[in-house]
This record gives structure tokens, C-alpha cells and sequence, in this order.
């Protein structure tokens, strides 16, 4: 089991930033990948931003404008968001999948709403 908490989230006006950060704790050396995934109002939970060994992947839609980043020390993962927009507005959810070996399970926290408008 693997235990999940978000933090970071907020309103933003256009342009801004935010930083959200997510501490994950439990049976930590099962995990191969961490990464941040969001749900817009009415639609489906999207991938944002994984990040797996060395091995970074982004959605199109952030490319350029959102960075992730692994603690290994602090087992936090974080997502600095930069020059956000009102179309990056959703719940933003911290996941990890642990390794095949060890059952291939998804850990998913609370969530964190991040709000850009003007």
C-alpha cells in the first residue's frame, strides 16, 4: 500500500504559477512510475506529467509550460505549472504503479483543485 497527499493546489489568475507537491509513503520500493493526471469539469481523468527513473513524458498540452520533478530523498514528487491557463483549470490527482513483479497497482491521492481565471 502506498499513501498519497497532495498539496499546492489554488486559484491563479492567467500567466501565473503554482507549484503542487505530493508525499508519498508506505511500500514505496514497489513503485516504478509517479506522475500527475487531472480531471476537467465533465471529463475524463487525463495524464499531465510521469516520470519514471530518469524518463520524463508530458502531455502536448503542457509541453514547455509544466516540469516535473522527483524528490527521491524527500519521496515527494512535484509539478511546477507556469504560465497556466484558464483551459489547465481541474482537479489535479498525484499517482504511482508499482512494478509488474509487484502486482501492477495504481495509487491515486485526494486530489488538488487548481482554479486559473482572471
Amino acid at each position: 500500500q502506498v499513501q498519497l497527499v497532495e498539496s499546492g493546489g489554488g486559484f491563479v489568475q492567467p500567466g501565473g504559477s503554482l507549484r503542487l507537491a505530493c508525499a508519498y509513503s508506505g511500500s514505496i520500493f514497489t513503485i516504478i512510475e509517479v506522475g500527475w493526471y487531472r480531471e476537467a469539469p465533465g471529463k475524463e481523468r487525463d495524464v499531465v506529467a510521469t516520470v519514471s527513473g530518469s524518463i520524463t513524458m508530458y502531455a502536448e498540452s503542457v509541453k514547455g509550460r509544466f516540469t516535473i520533478s522527483r524528490d527521491n530523498a524527500k519521496n515527494t514528487v512535484y509539478l511546477q505549472m507556469n504560465d497556466l491557463k484558464p483551459e489547465d483549470t481541474a482537479v489535479y490527482y498525484c499517482n504511482t504503479k508499482d512494478a509488474v513483479i509487484y502486482g501492477g497497482m495504481d495509487y491515486w491521492g485526494k486530489g488538488t483543485l487548481v482554479t486559473v481565471s482572471a
